[in-house]
């Protein structure tokens, strides 16, 4: 990429992705951007785990009721997690994380998805966090987030497009009830 600004208009969710495996280097690199991001008072509450075994990421892909299926041909899943009792904010910090992993990812051509796994649950009503939990033997301190998936791009999507930008959510100065009626 040549500067940010083309990194955000380009980055776009990549839900397909080819055979090829990422590179050590390229995950390296990945993990360096989350375990570089940053945490409320330095807490780095957050944890990851890397899972690139074809048939977990197919077993992973079912953590959801819709939206998992991306998992089950992604190079690199990275489930992100933290522990709440090291943060109150475990959560913000946990989603820096996995959009500064997206931005990275997206930076080197590959693609990433965001898999949302908190306070989602399975086709059987199961905790989504439960199912992953179960699966991967993530201790019950640590909570769930996301799956950040990651692979090369099976899909061309188009940069986003910025005429559809919402200027009407934004207000200056105080809140415009009047803005959302127009």
């Amino acid at each position: 990429m040549t500067d940010f600004q083309q990194l955000i208009i380009n980055r776009r969710s990549t839900r397909k992705f080819t055979e090829e495996a990422l590179t050590p280097e390229q995950v390296e690199l990945i993990l360096k951007a989350a375990l570089m991001s940053p945490t409320s008072k330095s807490s780095n509450a957050w944890q990851f785990l890397l899972v690139e075994d074809k048939e977990m990421l197919g077993k992973l892909s079912h953590c959801k009721k819709m939206g998992g299926k991306p998992i089950a041909g992604c190079a690199l899943a990275i489930v992100v997690m933290a522990d709440p009792f090291t943060s109150d904010v475990w959560i913000e910090d946990s989603s820096i994380a996995s959009i500064m992993m997206q931005l990275q990812a997206e930076d080197l051509g590959l693609g990433s998805c965001w898999i949302q796994i908190r306070e989602r649950s399975t086709t059987a009503d199961t905790p989504s966090d439960e199912y992953v939990r179960e699966l991967l033997d993530i201790p019950l301190q640590m909570q769930i987030l996301s799956i950040i998936v990651i692979g090369h791009k099976a899909q061309d999507r188009p940069p986003f497009d910025e005429e559809k930008l919402q200027w009407e959510k934004v207000h200056v100065g105080k809140f415009n009830i009047n803005q959302l009626a127009e």
